[in-house]
């Protein structure tokens, strides 16, 4: 009998390029449009989610320095809160996977219809083009890891080759006329809360290094170091990029736009610069498209392997990759593609990024209080000489995840919570069957 062989690991750079390809998709190259009716409070939002986005890289990276498992946050909130908490968090997580990966084909096929107009004029024609990619990228997940890594890898480059040029950009055509014509919106801090909770869907992603830890070379080094430098590098270009198209559209024309970077470079650079640009984009959105498949394959796959969800899901194929489980939540994704393909391309986007969100910010907010949980049963590993204690990073973690999710409005939070009840009775019928097995 011939067994098979391991699969090979992700290391470092793979593992930085998924939580930057992850954070870094079709959202930030659609998000000033969403971000639009803010004026100067998405900047001020961008503050608050940016900071906190790194205190949050700060809480995963020292949870998967102590405990590197499979899962990621599954398997902290697990250790913290026990079984049914633990699978409730995930299971919000694996739908706002799956609701955002969406998210992220629409926005991706969004920035094709400069190039082929008929994705927008002809009906039922984006949907059609969605699904492809959606699929194809799921085949390339099947296919292996390491597959899926290089994926990310390429296009993680390539995405940030126009958003740099874009951000250097602002640095020299931004002028005090500009800022005037966003301040004409008053600020308010119910602006800024809502504008944080669009702008923290482009930070989104900053876990991601931590859920394929199984296969990840050295998980205990790399993730930490890889979640910490992806969530810097992530923020900083999201901030400058997404305020230079803020400042340099008009409000009007950028709250209609589907395709808002490519306005800005046709405008200052030609239509050229304007089609080649939205290349860049719809390659930005796949590949982050191509991250979360995988994410959203691996988790139900661990929990299943933890006796959470059903067994099925926890089948691998001869190449170790979780078939059953990427094919099966692509056609989830299919069908939410298939509801919604009659909305605006933005209408959309807008929607689904703030029910994944607040879903999302449920897992943000148990893994700041599995820190503070761990810290406080002594399980965690003591921290000497650091400046600022975990404790503390928890708390400001804590405060700034529920205060996301109050900015997410009723809607979504209404949404979200339905969403999550409705995975009780799957863990019980699953835990009663893995009883009686």
């Amino acid at each position: 009998m011939t067994s098979r062989k391991r699969p090979q690991l992700l290391g470092f750079w793979m593992c930085v390029a998924l939580v930057v390809g992850n954070s870094i998709g079709s959202g930030v190259f659609l998000l000033p449009a969403s971000l639009a009716p803010y004026g100067l409070n998405s900047v001020i939002a961008w503050g608050f989610t940016g900071c906190g986005a790194l205190l949050l890289a700060i809480v995963f990276a020292q949870l998967s320095r102590a405990f590197p498992q499979a899962g990621g946050p599954y398997a902290y909130v697990n250790l913290a809160f026990g079984p049914f908490t633990a699978f409730i968090v995930a299971w919000g997580y694996w739908i706002s996977i799956w609701v955002g990966n969406a998210a992220i084909a629409t926005g991706a096929v969004s920035y094709l219809s400069p190039l082929m107009p008929w994705i927008v004029t002809v009906p039922g024609a984006s949907a059609g083009v969605t699904l492809f990619f959606l699929w194809l990228l799921t085949f390339v997940n099947c296919y292996g890891i390491k597959a899926s890594g290089w994926v990310q890898s390429v296009t993680t480059v390539l995405k940030l080759l126009p958003l740099v040029a874009i951000s250097a950009l602002g640095l020299f055509a931004v002028r005090g006329t500009t800022v005037a014509a966003a301040s004409a919106i008053p600020l308010s801090v119910s602006g800024t809360t809502a504008a944080a909770t669009l702008t923290l869907w482009a930070l989104l992603g900053l876990e991601s290094a931590t859920i394929p830890a199984s296969k990840v070379n050295d998980p205990s080094r790399i993730i930490p170091r890889a979640t910490l430098l992806g969530t810097l590098i992530t923020a900083l270009i999201c901030i400058l990029a997404c305020t230079t198209v803020l400042l340099l559209v008009p409000p009007a024309t950028l709250a209609s736009s589907n395709a808002p970077f490519v306005d800005l470079a046709s405008h200052y650079w030609g239509t050229i610069a304007g089609k080649t640009l939205a290349v860049f984009a719809a390659i930005s959105g796949f590949g982050a498209l191509n991250g979360w498949i995988l994410l959203q394959g691996e988790l139900p796959n661990v929990m299943a392997k933890n006796g959470v969800f059903p067994r099925i899901f926890a089948r691998d194929s001869a190449r170790y990759t979780p078939t059953f489980a990427l094919l099966f939540s692509s056609g989830l994704v299919s069908l939410l593609i298939l509801m919604n393909y009659q909305r605006t391309m933005v209408s959309v986007f807008t929607f689904m990024i703030l029910l994944s969100t607040t879903a999302c910010l449920v897992l943000y907010l148990l893994c700041s209080l599995s820190l503070l949980r761990l810290q406080w049963s002594g399980q965690m590993p003591r921290q000497r000489g650091r400046i600022v204690p975990l404790a503390i990073v928890g708390v400001i973690t804590t405060t700034f995840s529920l205060w996301a999710i109050v900015g997410a409005g009723r809607e979504a939070v209404l949404w979200g919570g339905v969403l999550l009840l409705l995975g009780a009775p799957l863990y019980f019928l699953v835990r009663n069957d893995a009883r009686l097995a």
